[in-house]
């Protein structure tokens, strides 16, 4: 399989036009900051929800640096494993990926949900679904810490390619287990090994639930299972069936 690259940064088609978008998307963003209420993800049960909301908060960041972070990960691992995979199956798994970590995440925040409001009247519960999103476009929330949390729950978009990049991560590590990756440009450590610490990090963070990282710690997880489920079933790395 050979490419003739032509280009900005000499890219394969998919990672290139995957950059462009987010770094478009992202400027965009800046001088239309409500763009945020309608391509990030909100909870299923917020009246911001809509399905297309599963592709579009992956072009949606929270800020420069965590575009950076993303689109550099996103440079460095999806231009090998789109020149190994190919355009197509790589342009299916990083949205396979993307949209099975917004599935986690969205699941794991239902299941949160729902233990609070076991907690709740009915009356409060309903309070919070019927006003609780026009009382955060006004920058207010409930007193109420039961009430309040709920809301932020349902009704705080979620953003980012970090789920699909943690998939590419996972995929790097599979196919390429030994090679040497430079954390913080500085650190040697093998591939197999670096996925290994990023999901156990993950995995804690995610059940210490730490309030205000504001960092969807699950979703992360999801990118990565749903990228090792993708992998078994297209047969791991069988490169002549894939291409």
């Amino acid at each position: 399989m050979y490419y003739q690259r032509k280009g900005f940064f000499d890219l394969p088609p998919v990672v290139q036009t995957l950059l462009g978008l987010n770094i478009f998307l992202f400027i965009l963003r800046m001088i239309f900051p409500e763009l945020v209420m309608h391509l990030a993800i909100f909870n299923y049960k917020s009246e911001f929800f809509k399905p297309f909301q599963f592709i579009t908060h992956m072009f949606m960041h929270g800020d420069f640096w965590h575009l950076f972070f993303n689109m550099f990960a996103l440079y460095m691992f999806g231009r090998i494993l789109e020149e190994v995979w190919g355009p197509k199956r790589f342009f299916i798994y990083y949205f396979v990926t993307g949209i099975g970590a917004a599935l986690i995440h969205m699941t794991v925040m239902s299941v949160e949900m729902n233990i609070l409001m076991s907690k709740m009247s009915p009356e409060k519960i309903d309070l919070v679904l019927s006003q609780g999103a026009q009382a955060l476009l006004t920058g207010r929330n409930f007193i109420d810490p039961q009430m309040r949390d709920l809301n932020l729950m349902l009704n705080t978009p979620t953003v980012g390619a970090s789920g699909a990049i943690y998939g590419l991560l996972l995929a790097f590590g599979m196919l390429f287990p030994n090679a040497v990756i430079y954390v913080y440009f500085a650190i040697p450590m093998k591939a197999k090994y670096l996925v290994l610490i990023f999901m156990a990090i993950e995995l804690y963070l995610g059940f210490l639930n730490k309030a205000g990282d504001n960092i969807a710690h699950f979703a992360h997880l999801g990118g990565m299972l749903f990228g090792l489920i993708f992998i078994l079933i297209w047969g791991k790395f069988d490169y002549n069936r894939w291409n």
